[in-house]
């Protein structure tokens, strides 16, 4: 199954991401399939092949939550943003109330 994912490019404390299409299992830093865009997170600048991004999608390809995120934004696909914040865990959750009750 085809991913469309970040990969991070770019030195030490400045972080650059090509947006890649490429295959669900290989590595982050593998070749990939082929290079679609570039987001600089600092700058906030972004360059999205938003054609190819289409064809990408058409052809069964899944775009990771955060670049999903970035196509709504960008206005590449029309679809509602995912939450990409992790849910607290309910062993945190269920402490807290439990100390609070033997204070």
């Amino acid at each position: 199954m085809l991913r469309i994912r970040f990969q991070r490019v770019g030195r030490k404390n400045d972080p650059a991401f090509r947006i890649v299409v490429t295959e669900r299992h290989s590595k982050p830093k593998s070749g990939g399939t082929e290079i679609i865009g570039s987001f600089h997170p600092k700058t906030k600048e972004t360059r999205i092949k938003a054609e190819r991004a289409r064809y990408w999608l058409s052809q069964g390809a899944q775009a990771t939550p955060r670049v999903h995120n970035l196509f709504v934004k960008e206005g590449v696909i029309q679809a509602p943003k995912i939450n990409v914040v992790p849910a607290p865990k309910p062993a945190e959750a269920a402490r807290q109330p439990a100390e609070q009750a033997a204070a």
